[in-house]
């Protein structure tokens, strides 16, 4: 079995599974955001009482941080007052940041787990050894009642990473390159698992930008073998046990394919598609109106000292805004201990809130009709940021600063 098959076949009770085969999961961590208030509505209209385990059990408050809304603000009411009724002590409210980073700072996310959140990103945590997929309200609510959920057993695709990251070429670049080879349907309810060399050149925060976006190939779930940089992590903030399950040599994937990152260079997608992907060089001179740095993708310290190395000393382009959403209260903090917050701001960026922020289309960075914006998030659909009418190039977050600086499309590595 490969090591994904191993967690669900031990979530299951069961000694094996096969691919295409529908098990009964005991869910290990389960996370509902702020968008899915349907969860609690539908726990109660399937006779829901009390939830199974609260300890299991997280909440977000992260995509409407803090509310910029009367119904985004009654909504987060009834999460919190669900929580504390039902001893929920995992609430994790408009402070903290989005759920992913969340998870990963508080060291709630291990090898082996069965990790499952009401948000389609979860496949970030395989960046961990974590089998971590994403549902929607209904099957949330079943989880909340009873612990459990099925699952059918997903196809994994192995995609081997060779050669060399090259200068001013980010984790972000690659997985935009293998999207625009292998198109925004590839992976419909499969696996990927990342093997290879190359994965040795990416620290924990780049493996998590790998993973996030395998979901905008329509993946179930990601993989990375833990190794020492995994351990590295698993040292400084998990406390609990945990299970480093490894991939049976016979095992056979479903596919296998191979790339070679040495020739990518800095990409961006265009408008308006995720596998609209090309060289970053072939946009040089595009008019941004809007840098944003941010999200679940592109939020981390590493993200922000990129940033903070391509403006110190500098000032952003008159003509261009330049928004920064730190992923989490911890990130915040070690960025500011850091002096990245310090540097930024003097070169004219503007912070808010950590959380999802205008990733999602509705508040803290939202776009006007006719305005274009480059963005480290992982969706660039007409409207997905603000008015249908914007456009939106997704890039790394060196790429994203560079424009800052410019006010327009610029390759970033002449500043690294």
């Amino acid at each position: 079995m490969h090591a994904l098959e191993k967690i669900m076949a031990r979530a299951a009770g069961v000694k094996t599974v096969t691919t295409g085969e529908i098990v009964n999961c005991k869910v290990d961590l389960a996370g509902i955001n702020d968008l899915y208030l349907q969860t609690i509505r539908s726990f109660h209209e399937i006779g829901g009482k009390r939830v199974h385990d609260p300890k299991r059990l997280i909440v977000f408050l992260d995509h409407y941080a803090p509310a910029s809304s009367i119904t985004q603000a009654a909504n987060q009411k009834q999460f919190r007052e669900f929580c504390w009724d039902q001893g929920i002590d995992l609430l994790m409210d408009i402070d903290q940041g989005v759920c992913h980073q969340v998870l990963a700072d508080k060291g709630l996310v291990h090898p082996g787990q069965l990790l499952i959140v009401t948000d389609s990103h979860t496949t970030t945590h395989g960046a961990f050894g974590a089998f971590g997929t994403g549902v929607g309200a209904t099957d949330m609510a079943i989880i909340m009642a009873t612990g459990q959920l099925w699952l059918r057993v997903p196809e994994i695709i192995r995609i081997h990473l060779a050669g060399t990251v090259q200068r001013g070429v980010y984790a972000k670049d690659v997985i935009l390159h293998i999207i625009g080879q292998l198109g925004a349907d590839y992976c419909v309810y499969k696996a990927i698992e990342f093997t290879g060399p190359a994965l040795a050149q990416l620290s924990l925060s780049e493996r998590m930008a790998l993973c996030n976006m395998t979901t905008e190939m329509g993946a179930k779930t990601s993989y990375i073998q833990p190794d020492e940089i995994t351990l590295a992590y698993l040292r400084a903030n998990v406390t609990g046990e945990y299970d480093i399950v490894t991939t049976d040599p016979d095992f056979r994937y479903a596919e296998e394919l191979s790339f070679d990152v040495t020739p990518i260079k800095p990409q961006v997608a265009a408008p308006s598609s995720v596998d609209n992907v090309f060289d970053l060089t072939q946009y040089i001179g595009t008019t941004i109106h809007q840098a944003y740095l941010g999200s679940c993708t592109g939020g981390r310290v590493e993200d922000l000292a990129i940033a903070a190395k391509i403006l110190g000393g500098r000032t952003i382009h008159p003509r261009t805004r330049f928004v920064i959403v730190p992923a989490s209260k911890g990130v915040f903090l070690e960025a500011m201990q850091k002096g990245f917050v310090q540097t930024l701001v003097s070169a004219g960026a503007t912070f808010v809130t950590p959380g999802c922020a205008a990733c999602l289309g509705t508040h803290e960075g939202m776009i006007a009709s006719g305005e274009t914006c480059i963005t480290t998030t992982n969706r660039n659909f007409p409207g997905r940021m603000g008015h249908t009418d914007a456009k939106i190039f997704l890039a790394s977050p060196a790429a994203v600063a560079a424009a800052a600086l410019e006010g327009m499309i610029t390759d970033p590595t002449q500043y690294l």
